[in-house]
């Protein structure tokens, strides 16, 4: 691992957090320390069927503080959604959100809490720092060990208009408080629990290769790749119980901490130009692209990527740099087969005209500022390619 001469300067941040069992029933203590008057409570018919919101609901009602229900959210959450959130909150005169769901409730939420506060179209705020105000108080509670959205500072929102994901960033859309129980995952079916857990490993590679990783999100990028590689497939098989659902669990806390903090790259950037021209889902856009990025991007991080392949189990003694990517991309396209992602872009519907568009869009991503290799329009049409 490599050794730090010198730190450079770093700005860290993160909510404050419970994780564990028993998370969820702490929702009511936070209700009343924040001294609200009504609560908006965002989620999606997913969550709502699952029987997640009707847990939340109990914990709200447990406060005598009334709560309006928002759940018109799509996977992919659009401009539209939150605009009508947040007409929802003012409306019914909320000063606070509670989101239960995976990153789509959660994002929704960031931007319904933005905009209802800065009295502005949730586009005005693309980008890093864009946000004046801070929004309302914000209680997460995740229900996927994947999206990490619960603490971080990233706010994914597909522009309809321009079928295109906005990704907006700020110290301010990390959430007051964020409940992680593990218990949440138990009704995850395995498609889902594979994309998400793929969409983790994503997180932490990206944040361990990015030019604004640090010592610290180093740590939880290298620990959270060990967990996911150990836990993933057997938490799919275990149907989101036990040992495997709770470290899984951990393994996506410790990437968002990372990710947060670090950014992400061009993994992030190809999937957010893909999920909104198409709609697709997010972690599987990820899943499928991961071993093609690692591949483009070794040679500017190899001594990173070394370390990966350590923590993805491989014995990297004696193996020259050459065989290292080698395995380590085998042992990517491995666990995203062995989770159930085992197609390419062209059974999700993607036609190959279509891709200078995509890369077009891909490369006005924020994401891919943090990427290790700055990458032409030309070399990311390669990489759709190659994951074709």
């Amino acid at each position: 691992m490599k050794e730090y001469s010198s730190i450079p300067l770093r700005k860290f941040v993160a909510p404050e957090f419970l994780f564990g069992s028993g998370a969820i029933p702490m929702l009511s203590r936070y209700i009343k320390n924040l001294g609200v008057k009504k609560i908006l409570l965002v989620s999606d018919p997913g969550v709502m069927n699952a029987g997640w919101v009707s847990v939340v609901e109990k914990q709200i009602k447990d406060t005598h503080i009334p709560h309006v229900l928002f759940t018109d959210v799509s996977p992919n959450p659009r401009d539209c959604e939150v605009m009508t959130g947040a007409e929802i909150y003012q409306k019914e005169s909320c000063d606070m959100i509670v989101a239960v769901g995976g990153g789509s409730p959660m994002d929704c939420a960031k931007g319904i809490g933005i905009v209802c506060i800065n009295k502005s179209h949730i586009s005005e705020f693309e980008g890093v720092d864009k946000i004046p105000l801070p929004g309302p108080p914000l209680v997460c509670i995740p229900t996927t060990s994947g999206t990490s959205a619960d603490i971080s500072q990233f706010s994914i929102i597909l522009d309809s208009v321009r079928k295109v994901k906005m990704a907006i960033v700020s110290k301010i859309l990390v959430p007051d408080a964020a409940l992680i129980d593990p218990v949440t995952l138990s009704t995850m079916d395995a498609k889902l629990t594979a994309e998400t857990g793929m969409d983790a490993l994503v997180h932490a590679f990206e944040a361990y290769v990015s030019n604004a990783s640090s010592p610290i999100t180093d740590l939880n990028a290298l620990r959270a790749v060990e967990l996911i590689r150990k836990n993933l497939v057997g938490m799919i098989k275990c149907g989101g119980k036990g040992e495997e659902a709770d470290n899984m669990m951990l393994g996506s806390l410790l990437a968002g901490l990372a990710f947060s903090n670090a950014s992400l790259g061009i993994v992030h950037a190809m999937a957010h130009a893909l999920g909104g021209f198409l709609d697709l889902r997010h972690g599987e856009c990820n899943a499928i692209l991961l071993e093609h990025a690692v591949n483009y991007n070794y040679e500017s991080a190899h001594e990173k990527y070394n370390d990966l392949a350590s923590a993805m189990g491989i014995e990297t003694k004696g193996m020259t740099d050459s065989q290292i990517k080698n395995a380590l991309t085998e042992s990517i396209g491995k666990l995203r087969y062995d989770s159930g992602i085992r197609h390419g872009f062209s059974a999700l519907g993607l036609k190959k005209d279509e891709i200078p568009f995509l890369a077009d869009y891909a490369l006005s991503d924020i994401c891919i500022v943090t990427n290790p290799r700055e990458a032409l329009k030309s070399e990311i049409e390669e990489l759709y390619v190659a994951a074709f």
